[in-house]
């Protein structure tokens, strides 16, 4: 009875480790504001989304160059947005376009649709930076006031602003939650096994479970992920399939951590069980 009962504890701390492990990195990562605009930080200083918002900043400068009856090389304004994009200012600034972005997703204060509903950014704050205003005024260009650019190509019928303010809402309770269950369940799997060696053996091998997972649920989930990517447009779509990479790294890690300690315990319980076997004889 008492196997029984500590199998049925460590299935279920299994299961409420699978759901912990994740959560708590999109909790982390994601719903969590700041958390997210590090990310968007880190993956502003990959060159492959430099290289995309380069291409996409001069895209629009040459419209608005072409609006303002200038016709401008735009070799001229790509050689300043690269510039600008491999500066130390351009990964904060991308993050901080990113914090609207995710205000848009996780609260009801962002209105950024177009009448058409489709999701937009405005990118002016980026053209503050001193190298674009000085390559602007020699072409006679006066920085637009907004300078909004569609990050899908049609109106999405799934998202929608403030769509996951729930989300953000609840997401922290049911992290920590999570957690907490995880650790009990654990410890009344200690609790209620015979050998305590063999349970803290067991509780690691859980960790490994959840970490080779996690790994194979990433592989599974890409199929979804490059089709959420396929609703975005150009070079926004560069900048977005960089941004999930690096998401999906960050996640990796958090799995590699996950497998990296299920191996310890693994390893601390086979120690546990061979001293206690070695104290019975003593005895």
């Amino acid at each position: 009875m008492r196997f029984v009962a500590a199998l049925l504890m460590w299935v279920l701390t299994t299961a409420a480790l699978a759901v912990a492990v994740p959560a708590a990195w999109a909790q982390h990562n994601v719903v969590d504001e700041a958390g997210y605009a590090t990310l968007a930080t880190s993956a502003g200083k990959d060159p492959a989304v430099q290289s995309a918002m380069a291409a996409e900043l001069t895209s629009q400068l040459v419209k608005l160059a072409a609006n303002s009856g200038y016709d401008v090389q735009p070799g001229l304004l790509s050689g300043a947005a690269t510039s600008y994009t491999r500066s130390a200012a351009f990964p904060g600034q991308f993050a901080q376009a990113n914090r609207i972005v995710h205000r848009w997703l996780f609260t009801d204060g962002v209105q950024n649709s177009d009448a058409s509903g489709r999701w937009q950014i405005d990118l002016s704050p980026m053209l503050a930076d001193s190298s674009f205003q000085d390559t602007l005024k020699d072409f006679g260009i006066r920085p637009p006031s907004t300078l909004v650019v569609p990050l899908t190509e049609n109106v999405s019928d799934t998202l929608r602003p403030g769509q996951l303010r729930q989300v953000a809402r609840w997401g922290p309770w049911a992290s920590v939650g999570a957690m907490v269950l995880t650790g009990v369940l654990a410890l009344l799997t200690l609790a209620v096994a015979r050998s305590r060696g063999k349970a803290l053996g067991a509780l690691g091998v859980s960790a490994l479970i959840v970490g080779a997972a996690g790994w194979a649920g990433i592989e599974v989930a890409q199929r979804y992920v490059d089709r959420a990517l396929n609703q975005t447009t150009g070079d926004i779509r560069d900048v977005a399939q960089a941004m999930v990479g690096h998401a999906e790294g960050s996640l990796h890690q958090w799995l590699n951590l996950t497998l990296a300690a299920g191996g310890a315990l693994v390893l601390f319980g086979v120690v546990v069980s061979m001293l206690g076997g070695l104290l019975r004889r003593g005895h």
